[in-house]
């Protein structure tokens, strides 16, 4: 597979910290403005014949690290379900293909690869007009796919509701969260008792129905469906990569609650981490089982991580401080100037500052927490579970799932740690620096048909962390991401001895790994995605062990549903044949 169809971002030269970092510059997040067909280039013409009442227009697309951009890409604005309908039948008749696009926050090229283009038969769907929701009936909501998480969980909270975790950012569509089987952290904590609503693994599974756009045999055409949890082919929608377009979804939700999030940035990662026969009451295991919650952040070249954890709380504690609104780390939120100029002169070549820069990113996590009295926090779930704004430093990242059991994680966390910490030292010792962000450790529950909201109801057929029937004592997943900036040198050389260590080393009866699909994965030296044994061979196996495949099966079922690969790209034509 060529850098061109395994969809490898193309390396762009960043002038110094203010372009990587927004100051006194557009940021990278911000699209280009719309540019009218009449602005196009000779040889990029409009695509022919498109639906007169959805205007098209010409805009960069950029993900979220900047790591992947593409000028000019034709984009329409659908102010409908119907309108999606019509352009997927306007694309089968003209040979194009439609690509769902939401915030564009993720770093994968499940949306477009690098080289997608205006002189591409792709035009990309801009789906912030399809964001309705209302309270279908107690405790179920119905939201359009472009709904952004932080509309959907303010909506919840002034109805009473909640769900039991979600992703940090809240700039995410809610089909962008669905199509990637995303996730937050959580376990039941023990002698936790969940309540009607909570599900502890990705928000996929908590869809109770859907709306497709799919190929209708019988009318030869692209028609809009509601699949029921119950439909044998709802699985493999549940967690789809983009190889489908979802207009709406139902949600089953929760009571809302109050949580509490204690930070601590005094605990050693020899003590966090430790192996399990030296684990003691400060292990991260320890915190997982005692409050269910917790993540860790471990910044580079430092002793201390930045340990989160979250805990049930009906009432306030009297050491906390009452938190209204969400996003109460500014100091994560917005890059301080040191952090910004060694980010500067690291991109300017000075890489071997990654220690120097991983300190002070841990020294300015250890005073903010103080300075903002953020160390304490309590509120509804809404504002203790989003934090990370759009603002915050942009890096590349990779990321894994691995399912193992509950007595497992410690020896997941130490084992990984310990690999890291010497691979990291490895490479520093012989003057290379490729990972100068923090590494992030998260835990949830595995996707399951008994914890779906529908009884007997199959686990999304694609998600990371769909259970294993051959072993019921896996029961977690434990996340684990490492983030760099993305053009520091060697980040494919150590990400590729990395994810070998992850697939090598979680194996047997004790875990299993399978890709965090918005991250980065399949590495060679060339960078993510590259890999083309990874892609074709490791991740559909991982899929497909055990007695309850589901690779073959979801591919069989997305392929019937739009088999016009009119929802498809040249990179998911690799992943999803």
């Amino acid at each position: 597979m060529n850098d061109s169809d395994s969809g490898l971002p193309r390396r762009r030269v960043l002038a110094g910290s203010a372009a990587l970092l927004g100051l006194g510059a557009p940021r990278l997040w911000q699209p280009a403005g719309k540019l009218s067909p009449g602005a196009a280039a000779a040889s990029c013409a409009p695509p022919p014949s498109f639906p007169a009442n959805n205007p098209v227009y010409q805009q960069t697309y950029q993900n979220w690290s900047g790591g992947l951009t593409a000028d000019d890409v034709w984009t329409c604005t659908p102010s409908s379900t119907q309108d999606v309908v019509t352009l997927a039948n306007w694309a089968v008749a003209n040979g194009y293909r439609l690509r769902a696009r939401g915030r564009r926050h993720g770093w994968s090229p499940l949306t477009i690869t690098a080289d997608t283009g205006c002189a591409s038969p792709i035009v990309l769907v801009d789906t912030s007009s399809l964001a309705s929701m209302s309270m279908a009936r107690p405790g179920v909501v119905r939201v359009q796919t472009g709904a952004v998480m932080d509309d959907l969980l303010a909506y919840l909270e002034s109805n009473g509701y909640g769900v039991t975790a979600t992703p940090a950012p809240g700039d995410l569509t809610v089909g962008g969260v669905l199509a990637v089987d995303a996730h937050g952290t959580a376990v039941p904590a023990d002698g936790e008792t969940p309540v009607a609503g909570d599900y502890y693994g990705s928000l996929s599974n908590r869809i109770l129905s859907l709306d497709a756009v799919v190929w209708d045999a019988g009318s030869a055409s692209y028609v809009l469906r509601t699949f029921e949890r119950s439909d044998a082919q709802c699985a493999a929608l549940l967690t789809h990569l983009g190889r489908a377009f979802l207009t709406e979804v139902t949600l089953s939700v929760r009571a809302n609650y109050h949580l509490r999030c204690v930070s601590d940035v005094t605990i050693p990662a020899a003590e966090l981490f430790a192996a399990p026969a030296t684990a003691g009451a400060r292990s991260f295991a320890s915190y997982v089982h005692a409050s269910g919650r917790v993540e860790a952040i471990w910044f580079p070249f430092t002793d201390n991580p930045w340990l989160k954890v979250w805990t049930l709380s009906p009432q306030a504690p009297a050491t906390s401080r009452l938190t209204t609104t969400p996003y109460n780390y500014p100091f994560a939120d917005t890059v301080p100037k040191p952090v910004a100029d060694l980010a500067g002169a690291m991109v300017s070549g000075q890489w071997y500052l990654a220690p120097t820069f991983g300190q002070a990113q841990y020294t300015t996590a250890a005073a903010g927490l103080t300075a903002t009295l953020s160390a304490d926090l309590w509120g509804l779930s809404k504002n203790l579970l989003l934090y990370v704004k759009p603002t915050t430093l942009r890096m590349f990242a990779n990321g894994y799932a691995v399912l193992t059991s509950s007595a497992g994680i410690q020896r997941v966390v130490s084992e990984f740690a310990t690999y890291f910490q010497q691979r990291l030292q490895a490479y520093a010792a012989a003057g290379s620096y490729p990972i100068n962000g923090p590494v992030e450790i998260r835990v949830t529950r595995l996707d399951t048909a008994a914890a779906s909201p529908v009884a007997g109801a199959a686990p999304p057929e694609l998600s990371a962390i769909r259970e294993r029937a051959e072993h019921p004592e896996w029961d977690v997943a434990v996340w684990l991401d490492v983030l760099t900036l993305p053009t520091t040198p060697d980040l494919g050389r150590f990400y590729r001895d990395l994810e070998q260590f992850i697939f090598e080393n979680y194996s047997g009866s004790y875990a299993a790994v399978r890709p965090e699909w918005s991250k980065g994965w399949a590495f060679t030296t060339a960078g993510a995605w590259t890999d083309a044994t990874v892609i074709g061979t490791t991740i559909p196996a991982a899929f497909n062990a055990g007695p309850d495949p589901s690779w073959d099966s979801a591919v069989s079922t997305l392929d019937s549903l739009d088999p016009h690969r009119v929802f498809s790209n040249e990179f998911l034509g690799a992943l999803v044949p």
